[in-house]
């Protein structure tokens, strides 16, 4: 199974906007510090803000923040949000074409879905702030403060 770029920078306008510590993010200074274009990152706002993910302030002194707190933010709640289809083999597809004959009773299906179940598992059990926190140098390479990063010591992985 391979996440989408759409999924990927999700992940990483939610990291952005919880460094910036509760302050209003700009998607021109998003898009800046991660090197995409701000069109794509206006596509993905929107499910994000849809699932309540981010609330959007709109104006000249508008921007973007998390909708609720950071260590309330799973991955799986951003994969659910940005994945079209989890669909890992023919026989999950919803479309009602499968035409193999053992679709309800194959072994491979069943296999396949407790996999898929154990990968959601898995990103239910990180947060953004998980993700924000396991990496202090995370403002500075973001561009959102100056710190001496050899002041800045690396969590043991």
């Amino acid at each position: 199974m391979r996440l989408t770029k759409q999924t990927n920078y999700a992940v990483r306008m939610l990291m952005y906007c919880a460094a910036n510590n509760g302050h209003l993010s700009r998607i021109p200074e998003i898009a800046k510090a991660y090197g995409v274009s701000e069109l794509f990152l206006f596509k993905i706002l929107q499910p994000l803000n849809r699932a309540g993910l981010v609330e959007t302030v709109r104006g000249r002194n508008g921007g973007v923040k998390l909708g609720r707190a950071a260590d309330k933010i799973t991955l799986f709640d951003v994969v659910r949000v940005t994945e079209d289809s989890f669909a890992m083999a023919e026989c999950f597809e919803d479309d009602g074409a499968i035409e193999c004959p053992l679709v309800d009773s194959c072994g491979l299906n069943s296999a396949l879905r407790k996999a898929l179940n154990a990968f959601f598992d898995v990103l239910a059990e990180y947060t953004i702030d998980d993700l924000v926190k396991a990496r202090p140098q995370i403002n500075f390479l973001l561009g959102l403060e100056n710190i001496d990063m050899k002041k800045v010591v690396a969590p043991a992985a």
